[in-house]
């Protein structure tokens, strides 16, 4: 009775340790992930603060500017010879008020919105970036999961394997050789296990770096490798350049060049101010109005104008410089898909099946005494060998692809355009 008792208690201590496990490892998808990311992340923070700094300047561009009040005062004496006993201290009140022109306050108002608009594409451009670099982790981390899952598998099969041998060799079945050669490949498929392990370990923390550290030491992931039916067209990805996120970028910061450059005109003569004032004397009091505008003779801007021109010209010529980047970098990514389309589709047309049919035989023709066991563990090393290459050239597919998301900023694994 004691015995059952113990064994009950055991039982239940198992099941409450893998209850606490999954509660306290969870799982999540790469949306998931992304989303983490995109509230979480401290450099969207700072880009999010540069928007909010951007979108203050309009407001200041908007502001008109600020009226001024001089008073003076002082001691003053009737004109009068015979007043000089009266004296009295005179004042002057002045007021002026600067005003913009409506094309300086225009252009001013068109560089705010121009710098809103590029901070806003630095923002999408990170986040596109930070989003395609979760996913690249992302994948990473369920291949280096597959491909551990095909170690155990094998290291499974060969510890029966080394027993079947061991027992052989133990009634005198089988040379000894045979046994030496089978532990061999068991320490191999326990090895390949462990750094299996050890990369999942490794590109997990990674991914934890990129997302957020509010996730756990131990999560787990839901998803799998995307599929290898995706068709690109090369046409239809040039044609889609303009919308790269980079080339978004050199735009925008060529809108605030240029609108720079026209503010700069416009600050050949910005405006003009109004005044109205008082004087009064001991005697007299007098009234003023009048209004003052800047005379461009010496200085007509011509320094900033250039520098701003230059700079214009400057950003004109890094946008069609990426764009030709572009061009070849966005080919250059195609034929590597092609490539590794190619041979996902070599491995998932028959390699696989070949090199599984080839095991099967070896495994039957062994089991029979027809072959000895190393025909059988090459056989199994070979399919080992060709799962592990098909996982190689799927993942190498699918970084191939991210590639030309990243370049173009458009989702084609979830939209599979």
């Amino acid at each position: 009775m004691l015995k059952n008792l113990k064994k009950i208690l055991y039982i239940v201590l198992i099941n409450l340790s893998l209850s606490t496990s999954v509660i306290a490892s969870p799982n999540f998808t790469l949306q998931d992930l992304i989303d983490i990311a995109k509230r979480e992340n401290p450099i969207l923070d700072v880009l999010k603060a540069k928007e909010d700094a951007a979108r203050s300047s309009v407001v200041t561009a908007e502001s008109y500017l600020n009226p001024e009040i001089e008073v003076g005062t002082g001691p003053s004496r009737f004109r009068t010879p015979n007043s000089t006993a009266n004296q009295r201290r005179n004042y002057g009140v002045n007021i002026s008020q600067p005003l913009e022109f409506p094309n300086v306050r225009g252009a001013k108002k068109a560089v705010a919105e121009s710098r809103v608009n590029y901070a806003s594409s630095v923002t999408e451009a990170t986040i596109i970036n930070l989003s395609l670099q979760i996913k690249k982790a992302f994948y990473d981390v369920l291949q280096n999961e597959a491909v551990l899952k095909i170690a155990e598998g094998d290291r499974d099969a060969l510890k029966n394997i080394r027993e079947k041998v061991a027992l052989r060799v133990e009634v005198g079945e089988a040379p000894r050789y045979e046994l030496i050669k089978a532990d061999t490949e068991l320490v191999a498929a326990q090895r390949d296990a462990d750094a299996a392990l050890l990369r999942i370990s490794e590109s997990k923390f990674y991914l934890r770096g990129l997302v957020s550290k509010s996730l756990t030491d131990s999560f787990g992931l839901v998803g799998s490798l995307p599929p290898s039916d995706i068709n690109l067209n090369a046409d239809f990805l040039k044609n889609e350049i303009s919308k790269s996120p980079k080339l978004k970028q050199i735009k925008a910061s060529a809108d605030v060049a240029e609108n720079r450059l026209r503010l700069e005109e416009k600050l050949i003569n910005p405006g003009l101010t109004l005044n109205a004032g008082v004087d009064q004397d001991p005697d007299i009091t007098s009234y003023r109005f009048g209004i003052s505008i800047p005379i461009p003779i010496w200085n007509r801007r011509q320094g900033q104008i250039g520098e701003a021109a230059a700079g214009y010209r400057e950003l004109q010529a890094q946008y069609t410089d990426q764009e030709l980047a572009l061009k070849r970098d966005i080919e250059s990514a195609f034929q590597r898909y092609l490539i590794a389309q190619q041979q996902v589709k070599t491995f998932e047309s028959g390699l696989l099946d070949q090199a599984e049919s080839v095991l099967k035989v070896a495994e039957s023709a062994y089991r029979y005494g027809e072959r000895g066991i190393l025909e059988y563990l090459d056989a199994q090393r070979t399919f080992r060998l060709v799962r592990k290459d098909y996982l190689a050239s799927k993942y190498d597919y699918v970084v191939a692809i991210l590639e030309i998301e990243q370049l173009l900023g458009m989702d084609i694994l979830e939209n599979k355009i």
